[in-house]
């Protein structure tokens, strides 16, 4: 049960991810200079995407869930790595949210 319990904490830390980067994607488009934005809004939207499917192969248990965390955590430390870049509230949010769910790919990873 605790793996169960386990698996859910990181399908809800991989969605909180995700939701923080289409935010950002969305505030960044508002932005007056969006062009100087263009990598962080690049780099979120794979993010989101990245951390859905994440979430998603967690959820059901899939055999390949451990290999894409191992990508996951990837694509958080370039998202949060761009985003920090930005004074932007939005960004450090969303900075935050990708350190969280890269570190928490990395712990569930190895402890498969």
């Amino acid at each position: 049960m605790e793996s169960m319990q386990r698996h859910a904490e990181h399908v809800q830390i991989c969605f909180d991810c995700a939701a923080a980067c289409e935010q950002c994607v969305t505030a960044c488009l508002q932005e007056e200079h969006v062009m100087m934005m263009r990598d962080c809004i690049r780099l979120c939207r794979d993010c989101a995407d990245f951390c859905k499917m994440c979430a998603s192969l967690t959820a059901r248990n899939s055999e390949y869930m451990m290999d894409f965390m191992v990508l996951c955590a990837e694509v958080c430390d370039a998202c949060a790595e761009e985003c920090s870049k930005h004074d932007d509230e939005h960004c450090r949010a969303c900075a935050e949210a990708c350190r969280r769910c890269a570190d928490d790919c990395r712990k569930h990873s190895a402890n498969a």
